[in-house]
């Protein structure tokens, strides 16, 4: 491994992105066999010492890249993800494979079905080579939680990768696979995303069926994807979604307004990260703040919604087998439990009332655009930090940006920034539901650089 200073953990897939793979499947320059081959020798080596993947598959993946190669020869071809190597975080249901959630409790558990969205990846073709790293039962943004231990940072492996969907994304940053599926209730894509220095999307609720995830709070669980660049996970989208977002679709987009939400006004904010997220954004065509009281009602709610639906999910482990869990996440369980029932309803109600809110803020503009995450990736075990010169909770500063969008089920996707102190930055962008063409569009621009004095275009 590389030292932090000089960049990140090099894997085989790192800068190919899915259009340089394909175009190297379809060239006859590589085999998708060959593309799983190396998968899973560089799993093996930098993944052990990241600790990115619990369960591989080595026999299944070579299997399905074999019939992958098949498909091409015989003139099938499945689409962008044909032959790729996809990692599918350690609760999402793989038939025949362990799957653990991270647990003791499920540490013998093996899936006897795919869940849909596995199906689907299947379906395109793509090679699934095993299960990632997740914070136990998703229920941390610190990915440092797990019965197999903590995933570590490619980019630092003393760093958390941020969570829930950890090993995903230290997997896709290290290039041991170009593809990872993740779930995100509260960020748990965007987080890892944003930390690993990657792209991550989290699409509208229930664009992607959860069916066959474990859940944690079934009315704030999105799954979403990780890849190198938003392009690729668009592709990763499109073949998983009910409704996708043709690429055609995001190339004939106008113009993309969008509005810079100051961070301050969500969390206490890194003013290096702030500035480094800036400047990736651009000129934009207006900035907005979100209001203490708004802001308030979002935590409020984002707290009781995932608390009430959290402990209704583990209440039975919680009586029967405390001692299964993990100290932290068993601690927070107990808390979840404790909260009224009156809490939880009121807060489905409040919603709505957020819903209006969100509108107000979005105003005029597209997309919104802020850091991903407000500080840079803490120390593996860190519980507090500092940002804009206060002292402030990990968890919390972690979420500070991303869970909002969870509690309205909208679009958001992560891009990386830049670096600071050599650890990435992402810029979270988000939209409303059905404009994920925009989205994909105003990402797209940041990403390639075009134009970089202009930015975005206001």
């Amino acid at each position: 491994m590389t030292t932090p200073s000089a960049g990140p953990f090099t894997g085989p897939f790192t800068g190919r992105t899915l259009d340089d793979l394909g175009r190297d499947l379809r060239a006859g320059r590589m085999t998708a066999a060959e593309l799983t081959a190396l998968a899973l020798d560089a799993i093996a080596t930098g993944g052990a010492e990241l600790n990115a993947f619990v369960t591989v598959d080595a026999a299944g993946a070579a299997e399905a890249a074999r019939r992958a190669d098949e498909e091409l020869a015989a003139g099938i071809d499945r689409g962008p993800l044909h032959g790729i190597p996809a990692g599918v975080k350690d609760l999402i249901m793989i038939a025949g494979m362990r799957v653990t959630m991270g647990s003791r409790h499920f540490a013998s558990h093996v899936a006897d079905a795919d869940a849909a969205c596995v199906a689907r990846l299947r379906r395109a073709g793509a090679v699934v080579v095993g299960t990632t790293t997740t914070h136990e039962f998703a229920y941390g943004p610190t990915g440092d939680r797990s019965a197999g231990g903590a995933a570590r940072n490619p980019w630092d492996p003393s760093r958390m990768t941020g969570g829930s969907s950890a090993g995903s994304g230290a997997a896709v940053a290290a290039g041991l696979v170009p593809l990872a599926l993740g779930t995100d209730t509260g960020g748990s894509v965007r987080i890892p995303a944003a930390l690993c220095g990657v792209a991550g999307f989290k699409p509208a609720y229930g664009a992607i069926p959860a069916d066959g995830v474990f859940p944690l709070s079934r009315t704030l669980d999105h799954v979403g994807v990780l890849a190198a660049t938003a392009s690729c996970c668009l592709l990763a989208y499109d073949a998983l979604a009910d409704s996708p977002v043709p690429v055609d679709s995001v190339d004939s987009v106008g113009e993309v307004r969008v509005g810079w939400l100051e961070p301050d006004s969500l969390f206490p904010t890194d003013p290096r990260v702030a500035g480094t997220a800036r400047a990736a954004a651009g000129p934009v065509a207006g900035e907005v703040r979100m209001a203490p009281e708004v802001l308030e009602l979002f935590r409020e709610t984002y707290l009781a919604v995932q608390s009430g639906e959290t402990a209704a999910v583990h209440a039975d482990r919680l009586a029967a087998a405390p001692g299964l869990f993990d100290p932290e996440v068993l601690d927070r369980l107990r808390q979840a439990a404790e909260l009224p029932a009156w809490r939880y309803l009121r807060a489905m109600e409040a919603r709505q009332a957020l819903e209006e809110h969100a509108e107000a803020l979005f105003g005029p503009y597209d997309v919104l655009a802020t850091p991903t995450v407000p500080i840079l990736a803490p120390p593996i075990g860190a519980r507090e930090s500092e940002a804009g010169g206060e002292r402030i909770q990990v968890r919390a500063a972690l979420l500070g940006m991303t869970s909002p969008w969870n509690v309205l089920g909208r679009p958001a996707l992560t891009v990386p920034a830049g670096l600071v102190d050599g650890l990435p930055v992402g810029l979270q962008l988000i939209a409303r539901p059905g404009d994920e063409a925009r989205l994909f569009a105003a990402a797209r621009q940041v990403e390639s650089g075009q134009d970089r004095g202009a930015g975005l275009r206001a």
